[in-house]
């Protein structure tokens, strides 16, 4: 199991793969995000982006997902602090296969029990990165196991 003090600035990974279908996108965004380009091919085709898109939303919560079941899943991880500098460079189309990558930027004591670990992610798409962010995790430091009293 990793904890805070497993992680060193500089350290990158690539993980992940999930294509977005087109089912998966109009059904995501007509629950949460109901825009025409979104959830209309007809009315997509019409738009700027000439075509269906994914929701910015579904594309983090994708996000989400692989960062759970590869970087966090193993670890100590207390929970999200924030995000930072959240991005939508490109947007996602049908069958699009997103992947992640990450790299630590900083690493910071937080508590005797705790320590935040800030990872610059980028999400590419097949041609371009589709999303980019500095989520703020918090980490369990080994020196004190799982505590109950955190910060």
């Amino acid at each position: 199991m990793r904890h805070f003090e497993d992680f060193t600035v500089g350290e990158t990974d690539r993980f992940g793969s999930v294509t977005m279908t087109r089912a998966e996108i109009v059904a995501f965004a007509e629950e949460y995000d109901p825009q025409p380009f979104h959830t209309d091919a007809e009315r997509a085709r019409e738009s700027r982006y000439g075509g269906l898109i994914a929701s910015g939303l579904h594309t983090f919560a994708v996000t989400t997902r692989l960062m759970t079941e590869h970087l966090t899943a193993d670890a100590a991880f207390v929970g999200a602090m924030g995000i930072d500098e959240l991005r939508w460079p490109a947007p996602v189309r049908p069958g699009e296969t997103v992947s992640v990558e990450t790299r630590v930027s900083r690493t910071e004591e937080r508590s005797p029990q705790t320590g935040l670990v800030e990872v610059d992610t980028t999400v590419h798409g097949d041609d371009d990165p589709v999303l980019g962010m500095r989520p703020l995790l918090l980490f369990d430091r080994r020196e004190t196991g799982s505590g109950t009293d955190r910060d």
